[in-house]
């Protein structure tokens, strides 16, 4: 079974959920400050955390920052708050992607399955016989290992920003709209924030070399072939 952590301060909204989700076959373990869902995901990793951005004790974007530094797993926030900076806060802490409440549990549901299918096709190792390098300068992508090296050295970065890369690099020099992006890496079918795509490409960026993905104003973004 699928193991998500959930951390909720709002006993009514985490009860229903975690009950709601359990009833679509996942296996759950809430908390209801930060502190306490620090503890849960140090006792054990979850497959995919659930976070509040308000939370008592350790705030959301704090709690994701902790996460972040001692894991990959996929993470998703929900806010009560539309505030562009609060989203954009969450963004770069390391969140995946962001849903706003009041949310539908089938969208929390197909957000989840959305964010553990990026991590299931990243989260490949061991030497393949057929793998293909694609080059770009000093930046390697490894498609069949699935490993991203620069300069030489192997850059870590979190499932959602390698199958961005991957799709830039599938397409190096043709430009790719943040709508293209948030279907094909998102799984979004028709549509969404598109902060999501900003944000991940600014993270990619900082990693990648800022010059690497170039913006195409009104369009969107291209890999530099």
């Amino acid at each position: 079974m699928t193991d998500v952590l959930l951390v909720e301060d709002d006993s009514l909204l985490r009860e229903a959920t975690q009950l709601s989700l359990e009833r679509y076959g996942y296996q759950v373990r809430s908390a209801s400050d930060g502190q306490a869902g620090l503890a849960e995901f140090r006792d054990r990793v979850p497959d995919v955390a659930v976070l509040d951005v308000m939370l008592p004790r350790l705030d959301g974007v704090s709690l994701v920052r902790r996460m972040r530094d001692e894991s990959r797993l996929p993470v998703l926030m929900v806010s009560a708050r539309t505030d562009p900076v609060d989203v954009i806060l969450g963004l770069e802490a390391g969140a995946d992607d962001y849903l706003t409440k009041p949310y539908d549990i089938p969208v929390l549901v197909a957000r989840i399955r959305a964010a553990l299918r990026r991590a299931t096709a990243v989260d490949r190792n061991g030497p393949h016989e057929d793998e293909t390098v694609l080059r770009f300068g000093d930046l390697s992508v490894d498609t069949a290992s699935l490993a991203v090296r620069r300069a030489g050295r192997r850059l870590e970065l979190t499932p959602t920003e390698r199958r961005l890369l991957l799709e830039f690099a599938a397409e190096p020099g043709v430009v790719l709209s943040r709508i293209t992006l948030l279907e094909r890496v998102w799984d979004y079918a028709c549509g969404g924030d598109t902060r999501v795509v900003d944000v991940h490409v600014l993270r990619l960026r900082a990693k990648i070399g800022h010059d690497r993905i170039r913006t195409v104003r009104g369009f969107g973004y291209k890999l530099a072939p």
